[in-house]
């Protein structure tokens, strides 16, 4: 049998489940996921290897219009992963009526790359309107298969593996065969830390804050890591320090337990707050994170 290997690039509107599928298809937890809109900032390859087969999965930031350079760096992510895709799967949810991104219906009207629609959140769905659901999206993207799925609990994503198998192209391997991802150990601690920021404070403190690794030290026994929390203004440094540091203290303790048992080894981490003014619109800070 000939090796297949191809991208397969995940795409829709925020909050629609793209992370929680992402993680069920590669069977890591490689994207982080909160119940807030904009988790994902950046675009994160998760590699499936088998004997026959490479699978590059891409999950890639929520479809959004644009406030800051940093969201426009977020939506060349979603863009790039058009033009590279050999499977696209884009995802929906119960009761979405259409895409709100003409240009994205436009391209999934013309584009030959195979497209999936993936109706996400189905056991929150009533089966008749299911159905008048998959009739509305057919008629919008006639050339796009239709699957309905629910990513958190696992129903149909089996299904969905052996279609994406079915439609691979024969290739020889992008990548290394016991590569997991394209991304640094240092990157998913910054997503683990920036995860529990999004889930432990409201409003606008967490859209505001970027995390970044400062030293990462692989010792025999211990990982020693020192980051950085960066925030827009003053007023946020305070808040995520909290009283006598006791917030920090819990976004610190809380990524430390998770990375303990992502890297199956002991962590000293120590965290840091820094005011870095109006780094969302900097494009010499947007580079240094990695959005530009």
């Amino acid at each position: 049998m000939k090796h297949k290997a191809g991208f397969v690039n995940i795409i829709g509107h925020p909050n629609v489940g793209k992370s929680t599928l992402m993680n069920q298809l590669v069977g890591e937890q490689l994207s982080i996921i909160t119940s807030k809109a904009q988790t994902t900032r950046h675009r994160i390859l998760g590699i499936v290897n088998e004997e026959n087969y490479q699978i590059v999965y891409s999950d890639t930031p929520g479809i959004i219009d644009p406030a800051y350079k940093m969201q426009e760096g977020m939506m060349k992510f979603v863009y790039s992963s058009l033009k590279d895709a050999d499977i696209i799967l884009l995802m929906l949810e119960c009761g979405q009526q259409k895409l709100k991104d003409d240009r994205l219906n436009d391209f999934l009207n013309k584009t030959e790359v195979p497209v999936i629609i993936l109706i996400n959140k189905i056991d929150l769905s009533q089966q008749d309107k299911l159905e008048i659901e998959m009739n509305r999206w057919h008629e919008q993207l006639p050339k796009a298969s239709i699957l309905p799925l629910s990513a958190l609990h696992a129903f149909n994503v089996d299904s969905l593996k052996q279609k994406i198998i079915e439609l691979l192209p024969e290739s020889p391997p992008y990548y290394p065969k016991d590569s997991l991802t394209d991304k640094s150990e240092r990157f998913f601690v910054e997503e683990k830390i920036r995860e529990k920021i999004l889930l432990l404070y409201d409003q606008e403190v967490p859209y505001s804050a970027e995390v970044e690794v400062e030293s990462f030290k692989d010792e025999e026994d211990i990982l020693k890591i020192r980051a950085i929390i960066y925030v827009s203004r003053e007023s946020q440094k305070g808040i995520i320090i909290g009283k006598e540091g006791r917030m920090l203290k819990k976004v610190g303790s809380s990524a430390r337990k998770d990375l303990e048992e992502f890297f199956q080894k002991k962590i000293y981490l120590e965290l840091y707050v820094k005011v870095n003014k109006d780094w969302r619109n900097d494009e010499n800070q947007l580079k240094r994170f990695g959005y530009l």
